[in-house]
């Protein structure tokens, strides 16, 4: 299969003259849509349409899930190995086509698509910008703050007054769950085949664990930073240093789970998993590495407040 970040030098000339055929107008010329700005990616702000009407998203989490949040026509995007059943009914709900992985999204269905605007996420897309750039104006996001990535496809998209609604309930409820949060310290640890995980808080915080730190969540000194520091990976004799007085652990990632039974069961069965504080006094709770790790938008961050409120705020 032939996709947009494997491809060879004569597949691009062809592709770029199929794309030629398919926009007539190069993204570049006389803007009579709207000016996207505020993404960094770009050497200047995007000319989007006004009212877009066969939206391709790159990546099935941001893009995919911030689209369908905000009401907008979502063509095609990848869903092939997406785990999210709720986020896959939606998806089909509303048409979305599958073009193929995030990783490796099939040209020829993009191109049958013919759309008229590509979503994504810079980090994940950035090598991909030049081609997809001449099927339809291509917004790639540059921002790790989901809130920030939800309201620039708003302000590109013409649905600022909406995504700015939701985001004040979203905010209202986790104001909520401040206000009730108890005096503890929680640590939060992801299993995986490759070692242990952890995301931390502070300034440059991924989505899921950003959310943590909204309700009001306190996590322990090792998973504390005021620098860009994303993720941290403790060796089985570092995991002491989760100090907090609730553990909170999930296991594998959204889109394999056929090990994650057995690596779960050996993990907890090594000794050294009980030097871990929380989990000698039985404060160990397991949650959805789907939801975490495969954050989309509003719906997981009220899906993580969800376990906020039953794990911390309701905790025994």
């Amino acid at each position: 299969m032939i996709t947009l970040l494997t491809f060879n030098r004569c597949w691009l000339r062809h592709a770029f003259a199929a794309a030629a055929v398919l926009c007539g107008t190069p993204a570049t010329a006389a803007c009579e849509g709207r000016l996207a700005d505020g993404v960094s990616i770009h050497a200047a702000p995007v000319c989007v349409p006004a009212e877009p009407q066969r939206i391709v998203a790159l990546d099935p989490t941001f893009s995919l899930t911030m689209a369908l949040e905000l009401g907008l026509p979502v063509a095609g995007a990848p869903l092939f190995n997406v785990k999210d059943e709720a986020l896959l009914a939606l998806a089909k709900a509303s048409g979305v086509q599958d073009i193929g992985t995030a990783s490796e999204p099939s040209i020829e269905r993009i191109a049958a698509l013919q759309p008229d605007l590509i979503l994504g996420d810079a980090a994940m897309h950035a090598a991909a910008y030049g081609l997809a750039s001449q099927f339809a104006p291509t917004l790639l996001v540059d921002a790790q703050d989901w809130q920030t990535f939800y309201r620039t496809i708003a302000a590109a998209t013409g649905t600022a007054a909406r995504a700015e609604a939701a985001l004040a309930g979203y905010e209202e409820r986790a104001a909520a769950i401040r206000s009730r949060m108890p005096d503890v310290t929680v640590s939060v640890l992801r299993i995986t085949p490759f070692g242990f995980q952890v995301y931390v808080d502070g300034p440059s915080a991924y989505a899921p664990f950003a959310v943590l730190r909204d309700a009001g969540v306190r996590r322990a000194p090792y998973e504390t930073v005021d620098d860009a520091t994303i993720l941290k990976r403790p060796d089985w004799e570092a995991l002491s240093q989760l100090s907090g007085d609730v553990l909170i652990y999930m296991v594998g990632n959204p889109y394999d789970d056929l090990s994650a039974t057995s690596l779960e069961a050996d993990t907890l069965a090594n000794p050294l998993w009980r030097t871990v504080p929380a989990v000698a006094a039985g404060r160990v709770h397991k949650v959805d590495v789907t939801t975490w790790m495969g954050f989309g938008g509003l719906r997981s961050a009220e899906k993580i407040l969800d376990d906020v409120e039953r794990i911390v705020v309701g905790r025994p």
